[in-house]
């Protein structure tokens, strides 16, 4: 028995969702989406589909797929809001029948070039979110009806969400390559210091903007910063590495770190507005025996010495960078004895849901000892994490001053304030 149209575009609609589920593992965002286009063309019977996406930096729809006129695609049409059938579609959020292309309809001169008669564009909407627009046009002149209305918008709510879904699974995954493609790829070699690293992801969450660096100047000047960027993906990962270069080209001006953060924050303001950042800045010159730190709205770091009780660096935490701080940033300096060691992380080590800040800090002092630091970055890890599921990226470094350093005497090292 042959099924009726509404059976057939069921039994095809069910094929769609079967197919979104499927292509999701596989596929990137561009291949998707062609391939849901052809699955398109064939439940609403037409002859060309195109999907445009909202770039939201422009305000424009771009051609990311098509299937029957893919000269969209190949020539980048890019299609202003409210301009146009698929920028009024975009505008309205609501669907739009045409039982006439042409110039006096269309701003895209493609579409009537092409031959094509009648069309029907929906929104690509997730929530509230518009992602941009999907339309369907027939080289008959045969209109689309109401139910097609109907029918693209159930393949609409399905492209947007299989759309969405992979674009972050790519962006997550890109962001991760990009995060960790700006770690150092090895320790520097510091005669007289032992030096670890770590850094660890949020379990299932989408990436930020930790990181940390260490690296030498010619002068065999040691610096080590450890940073947070404000917010998640893709984004925070890119303006972290701006923020990572731009402070590795000011460090050869053979400033201090105080100053390096304020011509960092100085660049950020200008071109990466509305970015907040914590850093803590740190330089030390062969013997290492002086540390110099400055911290823009960054976690003190943690200090012990053998026979000592440990306790963080009493410095004092600048605004972050990007929050518009015009005045003179400050650095303090402190001797570093043979055997001490120092830890610069990220709040993610510490910080747990509904824990006082200072409890936390105390939980810190309490599990750094004067020990290697391999065994440091370890121990912090297990005692501070262990089988805590934490939300958000971890960055953590340590370094010793060897035991043998020949060097100042041990000063005492003030606590700093929690106040931050």
């Amino acid at each position: 028995m042959r099924m009726g149209t509404g059976q057939r575009a069921e039994a095809e609609l069910a094929q769609f969702r079967a197919l979104t589920d499927t292509a999701l593992t596989t596929l990137d965002v561009d291949d998707l989406l062609t391939e849901l286009l052809t699955r398109v063309r064939e439940i609403l019977d037409a002859d060309t589909a195109a999907v445009l996406l909202l770039e939201e930096g422009s305000g424009h729809l771009v051609a990311t797929a098509a299937r029957g006129i893919e000269e969209e695609v190949r020539e980048g049409v890019r299609v202003p809001m409210g301009s146009g059938f698929a920028g009024r579609i975009a505008a309205t959020r609501g669907p739009i029948l045409l039982d006439r292309v042409d110039p006096t309809t269309v701003t895209n001169p493609i579409l009537w070039e092409k031959g094509i008669k009648v069309m029907l564009g929906v929104p690509l909407l997730s929530a509230t979110k518009l992602l941009g627009v999907i339309h369907v046009g027939r080289l008959e002149n045969r209109p689309f009806g109401e139910s097609d209305v109907e029918l693209l918008q159930v393949v609409a709510d399905r492209v947007a969400l299989a759309t969405q879904t992979r674009t972050l699974a790519i962006e997550r995954a890109g962001a991760r390559l990009l995060e960790r493609s700006l770690l150092p790829e090895k320790l520097p070699s510091c005669p007289g210091l032992e030096l670890a690293a770590r850094y660890v992801p949020a379990e299932g969450k989408a990436i930020g903007g930790d990181w940390y660096d260490l690296f030498t100047l010619p002068s065999g000047q040691l610096w080590i910063v450890v940073g947070d960027v404000a917010g998640r993906g893709m984004q925070a990962s890119i303006t972290m590495g701006r923020i990572r270069s731009a402070l590795r080209a000011y460090s050869l001006l053979d400033l201090s770190p105080d100053e390096v953060l304020r011509l960092v924050d100085r660049k950020v303001e200008h071109f990466e507005i509305g970015t907040i950042a914590t850093v803590a800045c740190a330089v030390t010159d062969p013997p290492y025996d002086v540390m110099t730190i400055a911290s823009a709205g960054h976690l003190p770091p943690v200090v012990v010495a053998p026979g000592r009780p440990a306790d963080l660096v009493a410095i004092r935490p600048d605004p972050p960078i990007g929050s518009g701080w015009e005045r003179r940033r400050s650095a303090v300096s402190l001797p570093i004895a043979p055997g001490t060691v120092m830890a610069f992380y990220t709040d993610g080590l510490i910080e747990r849901r509904e824990e006082p800040i200072d409890a936390s800090l105390d939980r810190l002092r309490a599990a750094i000892s004067p020990a290697h630091p391999d065994d440091v970055t370890a121990s912090l890890m297990h005692q501070l994490v262990g089988t805590t599921t934490t939300n958000d990226d971890i960055a953590l470094v340590a370094f010793r001053r060897s035991p043998a350093s020949p060097g100042r005497a041990p000063a005492a090292v003030e606590p700093a304030s929690t106040d931050h």
